[in-house]
């Protein structure tokens, strides 16, 4: 198993870039239409762009930190080759259910550690705590991707919900996930992001 990991080889360097999306459900693009999820989304931003990039979703909806953990090799096995950039988005669902900032941290911290061991950039994706579960909890929870981030020393996107989180209007009918409108807001701010995370080689106008 590990040894098959270890073989894969790069995305072939005729093709554009992979990109494997790695979260929960505003990953999968919970509650939307395929092409209007952020993997779509993101993968045609960066085509407009000149970026001939393939996106793949490795969102599951309701999973945890400690749930992408245990599913990482198995993602990684189904690529069938190393993708060029993972973007590593969990949190959310930990947060909700109220679970210890600490133990999301040390399961990101492991996703983070495993990419990398395998060459692997990543892009973390922050998440922000509700502030109805307190002053000590937001605390705990903001401050592991920024000390995630520094430690394992990877680019970090503070907030994957910026500009959409608190605004009803971009909020599906269960008032947690964004409508396609609101995954056209996420795919604009992160973009720069992506592209920057890229290997240089990746990077180019094609």
């Amino acid at each position: 198993m590990v040894a098959g990991l270890l073989a894969m080889g790069a995305h072939a360097a005729s093709a554009g870039p992979l990109i494997w999306a790695f979260g929960d459900s505003l990953t999968a693009g919970y509650g939307l239409p395929p092409a209007q999820g952020f993997t779509a989304r993101l993968e045609g931003a960066l085509r407009a762009r000149g970026i001939a990039a393939t996106v793949r979703n490795g969102g599951v909806s309701g999973d945890t930190a400690a749930q992408g953990r245990a599913r990482l090799l198995w993602g990684l096995r189904g690529l069938k080759v190393r993708p060029d950039l993972a973007i590593v988005e969990f949190g959310a669902n930990d947060m909700l259910r109220g679970l210890p900032p600490e133990q999301a941290a040390a399961n990101l911290d492991a996703i983070v550690t495993t990419l990398k061991a395998r060459g692997i950039p990543v892009l973390v994706a922050g998440m922000r705590a509700a502030p109805n579960l307190g002053p000590d909890y937001v605390r705990r929870f903001d401050g592991l991707y920024p000390a995630l981030a520094k430690r394992r020393r990877v680019p970090l996107y503070p907030f994957f919900l910026a500009g959409v989180a608190g605004r009803p209007a971009l909020a599906q009918a269960d008032g947690l996930h964004p409508t396609a409108a609101g995954v056209a807001i996420i795919v604009r701010r992160i973009l720069p992001a992506v592209t920057a995370a890229l290997p240089d080689r990746d990077r180019a106008t094609r």
